[in-house]
């Protein structure tokens, strides 16, 4: 957020959404002169609305096992980057629904496509159509059962 030209930062708002304590990341956002535009919120249950609400979803972790907000952001048709460290990631290039930054990551890449994706609606507008489009034909609903099932045994045969 930071890293954005002021006239583009100025137009923008981070909502951060998650389990952890914020204190930390607010004195980040103040530190970088951010802080208006980042707004945190404990785990909710309305994500989906917030989703439907959103221009992308930006989810740079730095581990992520699997990272089922990828999935909910595709069925919402709400465009994502995020980093290959994310076991689901390769969904997000199989749709071409964004931008997966490769490992290693690199600030200056995920500040590039960042700035890339606010600044081009016809991109935006095309990764949201394409991560529609995905979500019609594939089947992304029962991938969280079908990984536990092979976590516990129940597709062994």
């Amino acid at each position: 957020m930071a890293s954005l030209p002021e006239s583009l930062r100025h137009n923008t708002l981070l909502f951060v959404v998650g389990q952890d304590k914020p204190r930390k990341f607010e004195a980040l956002a103040e530190k970088l002169g951010v802080r208006s535009n980042v707004h945190f919120f404990s785990g909710r249950n309305d994500v989906s609305e917030l989703m439907a609400a959103a221009d992308l979803l930006l989810h740079p972790a730095y581990q992520e096992a699997a990272g089922i907000v990828l999935l909910e952001a595709i069925t919402a048709g709400l465009p994502v980057l995020t980093t290959a460290v994310c076991g689901y990631a390769h969904y997000i290039a199989d749709a071409n629904c964004g931008t997966v930054i490769a490992e290693p990551f690199s600030q200056e890449q995920l500040n590039e496509v960042l700035r890339k994706a606010l600044t081009q609606s016809p991109l935006r507008m095309a990764w949201a159509e394409n991560a529609r489009h995905y979500a019609d034909t594939q089947d992304l609903y029962s991938l969280p059962e079908k990984a536990a099932d092979i976590i516990t045994g129940g597709l062994d045969g």
